[in-house]
């Protein structure tokens, strides 16, 4: 009786530890950190993907960035504004940031919220030139130029000169009037985004245009002073007690955030976030690149060794995928293809130095530009590409140069090695004009329009099928 009640004693509190472990509440912790890239705009995307498939009732995103790509940022956002899920960014622990992309995406969140000792701004587009917002960088402020406060007719005809000179330049088009247009294309689309983003919860507007148009740096106690932020947190803890109670839109709906008994999960980076972390690293992409282009062209030169071609087909597969994710500029790749031609060309026809000299202007200029940002995480390292050029230069020179030069060489092997060489007669039908010699250790059928002796000396002129040719 005694181990019936045991085992029935039992099975309550199993029971009953299993309908603890299911009322849990799963919060998704989910990290930025670093630049923001390819590599993180899919690990994140698919991660809040994956929560909403698992059900969980709060996502945070732990922020810790100095910025990163566009293209990437606004894939998060995509990701957070359509999310079912509430999610909060967090910028923490202390000595954290949430710069340039870093704002938008804690302004996307239907919670913001930051640690003291942290900071976030200066949502600026880096691609950007320097100078004012909203001013073309390339002339003075109204404040630097000079007033006219004298009643000298001569300084009022002067002016009045100048100032229709300045009529006449302004009616034409100038590469200045084009870079200020584009910069402040680029400036008024990013204040308009961020601003759209900080109403869409009832954040402060203006100081999110700011933070673009004058680069606005401002520390987590400001931030909550300037309704920036929802509230501060030190840690996930008090960020789940905060923003419990709170309501939310959830697509629209205003939706109550109802925590209670929580777990977090914390989500660990996979292995296709670490190896599209590499992949997406400019100066790998470029290696890689470069590995595949001779690989491919050591393998055309040099039909049948396989490996090159291999190895070759392989990186340039890999490099084109990760520059299809980079904000690279077409013109930079096609200078970097044209270098590697003109020193193919210079390998097969030498001009004295001018194709080749060409190729590795047109190789480190292409080089150079292959990134089309300012970005500091996404430009390709100067060592690198001094390195490059340098290695290309040598490659193109001096290796094909030598394969160029064997395939000129006088054949070694096979039965056209015989042509010029001396043979012996052993067997004479001078009737038919047919004779059996002995050369390089065999016994050769032949040919000729002579006449021979058994024990001549002669010489093998041509190959036809599996006859020689010989002559005196």
């Amino acid at each position: 009786m005694k181990t019936i009640i045991r085992f029935l004693f039992m099975c309550v509190m199993l029971l009953g530890f299993s309908a603890v472990a299911q009322t849990q509440q799963e919060v998704w912790v989910i990290g930025i950190k670093g630049g923001i890239g390819p590599a993180t705009s899919d690990y994140v995307t698919r991660e809040i993907s994956e929560a909403q498939n698992n059900n969980a009732a709060m996502i945070i995103l732990q922020v810790d960035t100095p910025g990163g790509l566009d293209t990437s940022m606004r894939q998060i956002i995509q990701a957070i504004t359509v999310s079912p899920v509430p999610i909060a960014t967090w910028v923490g622990p202390a000595g954290s940031r949430a710069a340039s992309a870093g704002t938008y995406i804690l302004l996307a969140s239907h919670i913001a919220t930051m640690a003291d000792g942290t900071n976030l701004g200066a949502a600026t587009p880096v691609s950007i030139g320097g100078g004012k917002a909203g001013s073309n960088p390339l002339s003075g402020s109204d404040e630097d130029k000079p007033t006219d406060t004298s009643d000298n007719p001569q300084n009022k005809q002067s002016n009045s000169e100048e100032k229709q000179n300045s009529a006449e330049n302004d009616n034409e088009p100038t590469a200045e009037t084009n870079s200020s247009a584009m910069e402040s294309k680029v400036i008024n689309d990013a204040a308009a985004y961020i601003e759209s983003l900080a109403k869409l919860h009832n954040r402060n507007p203006e100081w999110a245009i700011k933070a673009v148009r004058e680069a606005a740096s401002i520390d987590a106690q400001t931030a909550l002073k300037e309704n920036v932020i929802d509230f501060i947190a030190q840690n996930r803890e008090q960020v789940i007690e905060k923003a419990n109670g709170r309501m939310v839109k959830l697509n629209g709906v205003e939706t109550p955030i109802e925590l209670t008994n929580v777990s977090f999960i914390e989500r660990e980076q996979d292995w296709r976030f670490k190896l599209l972390s590499v992949l997406t690293n400019p100066n790998v992409a470029y290696i890689l690149m470069l590995i595949g282009m001779y690989g491919l062209l050591l393998e055309f030169y040099s039909p049948g060794v396989g490996l090159p071609g291999v190895l070759g087909g392989i990186c340039f597969v890999l490099a084109m995928y990760s520059l299809q994710m980079l904000p690279i500029s077409y013109a930079g790749l096609a200078l970097i293809i044209l270098g590697v031609m003109l020193m193919v060309a210079e390998a097969f026809s030498p001009s004295f130095g001018i194709l080749g000299l060409g190729g590795i202007a047109s190789f480190a200029l292409g080089s150079v530009m292959l990134m089309d940002t300012d970005l500091p995480g996404y430009q390709i390292a100067a060592p690198l590409i001094i390195g490059f050029t340098v290695v290309s230069a040598l490659f193109f020179f001096v290796i094909i140069a030598m394969l160029v030069k064997s395939r000129k060489r006088p054949v070694t092997t096979g039965i056209n090695t015989l042509i010029g060489q001396q043979a012996t007669v052993m067997y004479v039908d001078n009737e038919a004009g047919k004779y059996h010699v002995f050369v390089a250790g065999e016994m050769w059928q032949a040919t000729s329009t002579g006449v021979f002796h058994k024990g001549d000396k002669v010489i093998v002129t041509g190959v036809r099928g599996l006859w020689l040719e010989i002559d005196p």
